[in-house]
């Protein structure tokens, strides 16, 4: 029964989260992966360039797998180094639905990229584009079995276009990297309207991420990562990784995800995650994460999925000596 009403009313509950927020709820609102060190060019514009090669990259993910209305994400990026890998250039392109809301966008980056040593190269990263933010409202029963009074919060759609620009530092070499960024400056409105003289608005996000390798044996290596999140009034959230590579062929590892929703000194296990990665060849990885739930949705939504390929051009005539862990 408990599952059953969850189901009707995530919608509702959802956008009164999200998007006619108060100040009393705070939450972080940009997409989330598991993957994240797959998806640096999302959180990091200074990412571009970074594998010396054309690299493009795919990744899905399908949050609380069989609850209604749930989030499911996809991204593609890609990017390059030009001008003897002085500069970085790069694209991004995702799309994001929850319950009512649906968004997509799409943003380029620059990186000017700066040898600091001779493996170690600092990017200054800067990235612009816009998406589009739309809300059917009206689509959403406010009681349920659908009846009843129309409540006038919900009786107009949103339509939105957010244009934003962010930028971010990048410190890595073949074996560790160091990253800082606000991907989105901008605080654009999301509603017109006000709900107890509040309107709701992007929050914005700053990220700290880091992570290096040490060879373990002749054939193993542990790659651990760590992803730090702040998001404007929220508390911090972490998430820490570490992986096994055996060959530079196949990699297992294990995750953690630290919640956004109460004070940090009682914060709680929101996630822990089990991850494969599997480089096919010297151009082709694919990788697949499963986060079971530890929060108070464990018993409602216990499960999300997320799957990710990358494929990089260039390696016949630029060969890379040694493997781009990051």
């Amino acid at each position: 029964m408990l599952k059953q009403l969850f189901m009707k009313q995530w919608a509702v509950v959802l956008l009164l989260i999200l998007v006619v927020s108060s100040r009393q709820v705070r939450a972080q609102q940009d997409k989330m992966f598991s993957q994240y060190m797959f998806n640096m060019m999302a959180l990091n514009p200074a990412y571009a360039g970074s594998r010396d090669v054309l690299s493009m990259s795919a990744l899905y993910r399908n949050q609380w797998t069989g609850v209604e209305g749930a989030p499911q994400t996809a991204t593609f990026t890609m990017d390059m180094p030009l001008n003897q890998e002085r500069v970085g250039v790069g694209l991004q392109l995702y799309g994001d639905k929850y319950g009512p809301v649906q968004e997509a966008g799409g943003f380029a980056s620059y990186a000017f990229r700066i040898k600091v040593g001779a493996r170690t190269t600092l990017g200054l990263g800067l990235q612009a584009g816009a998406a589009s933010y739309n809300v059917n409202l009206a689509d959403i029963k406010t009681t349920p079995d659908g009846s009843g009074q129309i409540d006038p919060a919900f009786a107009n759609n949103i339509s939105k276009i957010l244009p934003n620009f962010g930028t971010g530092i990048y410190l890595s070499n073949d074996r560790s990297y160091l990253s800082l960024s606000v991907p989105r400056l901008i605080k654009n409105k999301l509603t017109e309207y006000n709900v107890g003289n509040v309107v709701s608005t992007q929050r914005r996000h700053a990220y700290l991420a880091a992570g290096f390798v040490i060879g373990i044996s002749p054939v193993v290596k542990m790659k651990p990562s760590m992803l730090v999140k702040y998001a404007e009034g929220a508390p911090l959230g972490f998430d820490g990784n570490i992986n096994f590579w055996f060959a530079d062929r196949i990699a297992i590892g294990a995750s953690i995800r630290r919640n956004q929703f109460s004070d940090w000194s009682a914060v709680g296990t929101d996630a822990i995650i089990g991850m494969l990665e599997v480089q096919l060849n010297d151009q082709l990885r694919f990788g697949y994460a499963y986060d079971r739930t530890m929060n108070n949705f464990k018993d409602i939504a216990p499960s999300s999925h997320e799957i990710m390929i990358r494929y990089e051009f260039g390696f016949g005539k630029n060969r890379i000596l040694t493997p781009r862990y990051f």
